[in-house]
């Protein structure tokens, strides 16, 4: 319970401070689901059900530039396992905010380009379905590029969908897709092989 009331109190002051479901539930590595059901618990309102999910700190690895390093190589390692050769990707893509740190250090390993997308839960004031992310017009162009995408956690999928149809939208070719934890649990996302470091497996 301790762990519980930690969330909703981290929860309830990033949604004081303005930001977004969305982005709390990306900060969390939760679903936007259990962030309603955590501020829903926070105001004491009654009737909304707590679902299924679990929150991944990753802490420890990310306040350190060596550890971060050693777990890319180890995501770079597992995914040329699985798809051949560093010609596979001109582009590494990073999900904002927290795949970036790790794409960067991916593309630096594969001598790709970056490019840095921002899906929708990201875009300040859009929160809803209508709305898509856009690519950072900093960093490098996916127009015919094969690209493989990289973010920290798969909670619901639906980012990394978004991703995929935006980036066969902009006319690239998303070939891969490297996570440090996969709560999902798909082979595949929209066609695309998923390849996590860690796969959490639901015992029912």
């Amino acid at each position: 319970m301790k762990d519980i009331d930690n969330l909703t109190k981290r929860a309830t002051e990033m949604k004081a401070n303005g930001m977004l479901d969305g982005q709390i539930a990306d900060e969390l590595n939760i679903s936007r689901e259990t962030i309603v059901w955590l501020l829903t618990r926070a105001s004491k309102k009654e009737g909304v059900r707590a679902p299924k999910d679990l929150s991944i700190d990753w802490g420890n690895i990310g306040e350190s530039s060596y550890r971060m390093r050693c777990v890319s190589d180890a995501m770079v390692d597992m995914v040329l396992d699985n798809i051949g050769t560093f010609q596979d990707t001109d582009v590494v893509v990073g999900i904002a905010v927290s795949g970036i740190p790790l794409a960067s250090i991916v593309a630096n390993e594969l001598d790709a380009r970056l490019a840095i997308f921002h899906p929708n839960k990201q875009l300040m004031g859009t929160e809803n379905a209508d709305a898509v992310g856009i690519f950072s017009q900093s960093f490098a162009d996916v127009k015919g590029a094969k690209c493989m995408i990289v973010d920290d956690v798969i909670t619901t999928g639906m980012t990394l969908v978004e991703t995929v149809r935006q980036l066969t939208s902009a006319g690239a070719k998303p070939t891969a897709i490297t996570v440090l934890v996969d709560k999902l649990g798909q082979d595949t996302i929209e066609g695309v092989p998923v390849y996590p470091l860690l796969r959490i497996l639901w015992v029912v």
